[in-house]
């Protein structure tokens, strides 16, 4: 059996011929956390309030590889004032190889943002207690489910669904 190096491991050949998903680049493509209230917001004792934002861009880099960035956005409120706002936009250069239209659009909607989410979700949680605050962690996120949506609401938008809808990925 032949055998060759796929991303440093070492794979079948045959297992080259069929789909293939490659992670080639994980990577921060943008950060921001604000406190603007600091110091006077660290005395504040009322109950917190949250509002997370979450967004997907998915761009074509190249004949098979998609640019995937997923953003998170986190505001933090006590009393209509803002405690702090933590921005991320974690990003990944995917490579995706021999999938049908449908296919590729789920992997870039649930699969892509699956892998990126452990990072972002990491480093949301960092910034939060690097900027004086208590740990906050965020709960783990459907993708599928949010895929699943995104597809029903892009169907209902046009007649033809996802046949003529262009390669969205977003979640």
């Amino acid at each position: 059996m032949s055998e060759e190096n796929v991303n440093g491991a070492t794979a079948p050949a045959e297992a080259a011929t069929g789909p293939a998903f490659t992670v080639e680049k994980i990577y921060v493509k943008d950060v921001s956390f604000e406190v603007p209230g600091a110091p006077a917001v660290f005395a504040e004792a009322a109950q917190p309030q949250l509002q997370l934002n979450l967004s997907q861009n998915v761009q074509r880099v190249g004949e098979n590889a998609f640019e995937v960035v997923l953003g998170i956005t986190l505001t933090c409120s006590a009393n209509d004032k803002p405690m702090y706002l933590a921005e991320v936009k974690q990003a990944g250069v995917f490579g995706l190889i021999g999938f049908d239209a449908a296919t590729l659009d789920a992997m870039l909607g649930t699969h892509c943002p699956n892998v990126l989410y452990p990072y972002a979700r990491q480093l949301v949680s960092d910034l939060i207690q690097a900027g004086g605050f208590p740990p906050f962690f965020l709960q783990p996120i459907n993708f599928d489910a949010l895929y699943a949506e995104g597809v029903r609401q892009r169907g209902a938008q046009s007649e033809g669904g996802l046949a003529d809808a262009e390669t969205a990925g977003n979640a």
